[in-house]
C-alpha cells in the first residue's frame, strides 16, 4: 500500500496502482504550474455553487461564504438554514478558540439554545451507500483506507467504497456537540489551522469556507473589556441576501484540469522548486474557488 500512496499521482491519472508504471509523474504534469493549470481551464471544468447551499456569515471585518454539503449531510444542511432564517445567529459571537486549532460560534450565553433543545440533529458522521461512491481518489492515509474529492469537498471512504465523510481539513464547517452522538444543534465550529482528522467520523462535518478565512484568523481570542467579543452580525443564506451579488465558481474536482492540478502539486515544476515529493495529501490539495460579482 505504501508504494501506491507515493505514487499516487500518477495513479489518480492513470486509473489505478496497476498501471502507474506506464508514464512518469513529471509528464503527467505536461509541464505546467498550478496557476497556468487553474487559468486554462475551460468553462465546463468549473461548476457554479447554488446561493441556496451557501451560508453568508457577516463578523467585524467582513463576510466569510460557507458552502453546506447537502449529499453527505442532508439534515444539518437544513437545521443550519432554518436556523438562519429564523434570525437566530443575530446577536450570537464565535466565543471560543483553540489556537491553531478551531473557531467555534453561537450562543454562548444558553438563553437562545434553549429554543432549540428539541431541535437536535441526529448524528451524519458518514454517509453509506448500496453501491460503491465514486471519487477523485488520492490513495489511503493514516486515518482512511481512501482519500479524494467528492464535489469539491475532501473526503474519506472505507475499502469498499460504500462509507463517505467529509474529513478534517484546514477551512471545514462542523456542527459541535457533547458527548451523545444525536446531541448537535445549533453549535458551529470553522478549523483554523493544520486539519484535526482524528476528529474524523466523531462529528458531522458538513461544509466548508469558499472565501473569507480571513476573517476568521483575525477574530480577538480573548474578552476585552467595554468591548462586544467577536459578535456575529448574522447567518444568512445566500440566496435570501438581496443585496449581495457574490457568486462563486469552483473546479469540478472529477475534472481533468483539476487531475493535472493534483499532480502538478505533487510535482512543483516553478524554478524555485529544488526537490518535488511526487506526493500532496488530501488536506493539502486547495481546490480553486472564484468570487464574481455583478
Amino acid at each position: 500500500m505504501k508504494k501506491c500512496v507515493v505514487t499516487l499521482l500518477a495513479a489518480t491519472l492513470l486509473g489505478g496502482c496497476a498501471q502507474q508504471s506506464a508514464q512518469s509523474p513529471a509528464e503527467l504534469t505536461t509541464g505546467l504550474t498550478s496557476s497556468e493549470i487553474i487559468a486554462a481551464a475551460k468553462d465546463e471544468q468549473w461548476r457554479w455553487v447554488n446561493p441556496e447551499n451557501i451560508l453568508k456569515l457577516t463578523l467585524p471585518t467582513g463576510a466569510a461564504y460557507i458552502e453546506l454539503n447537502p449529499q453527505l449531510a442532508p439534515e444539518h444542511s437544513k437545521n443550519i438554514k432554518k436556523l438562519a432564517r429564523q434570525g437566530f445567529y443575530q446577536g450570537t459571537h464565535i466565543y471560543r478558540f483553540v489556537e491553531g486549532f478551531v473557531a467555534q460560534g453561537g450562543d454562548s450565553t444558553g438563553k437562545k439554545l434553549a429554543k432549540t433543545k428539541d431541535n437536535t440533529v441526529p448524528a451524519e458522521f458518514y454517509l453509506t451507500t448500496t453501491e460503491p461512491l465514486s471519487i477523485t481518489e488520492m490513495g489511503s492515509d493514516g486515518y482512511a483506507p481512501v482519500t479524494g474529492f467528492l464535489n469539491g469537498f475532501a473526503v474519506a471512504q472505507n475499502q469498499a467504497h460504500t462509507q463517505t465523510w467529509q474529513i478534517h481539513c484546514h477551512g471545514i464547517f462542523a456542527m459541535a456537540r457533547n458527548n451523545g452522538i444525536n446531541s448537535a444543534s445549533s453549535e458551529f465550529f470553522v478549523t483554523i489551522g493544520q486539519g484535526p482528522r482524528y476528529l474524523d467520523k466523531n462529528i458531522t462535518v458538513f461544509g466548508r469556507v469558499l472565501t473569507g478565512m480571513a476573517h476568521f484568523h483575525q477574530l480577538a481570542r480573548t474578552p476585552t473589556e467595554n468591548t462586544e467579543f467577536n459578535p456575529i452580525t448574522d447567518l444568512q443564506v445566500l440566496a435570501d441576501v438581496t443585496d449581495d451579488s457574490s457568486r462563486f465558481k469552483v473546479m469540478k474536482t472529477d475534472s481533468d484540469a483539476f487531475k493535472q492540478l493534483i499532480a502538478a502539486r505533487g510535482n512543483r515544476s516553478e524554478e524555485w522548486f529544488v526537490h518535488s515529493p511526487n506526493y500532496i495529501d488530501v488536506c493539502g490539495m486547495a481546490v480553486p474557488t472564484k468570487q464574481l460579482n455583478d
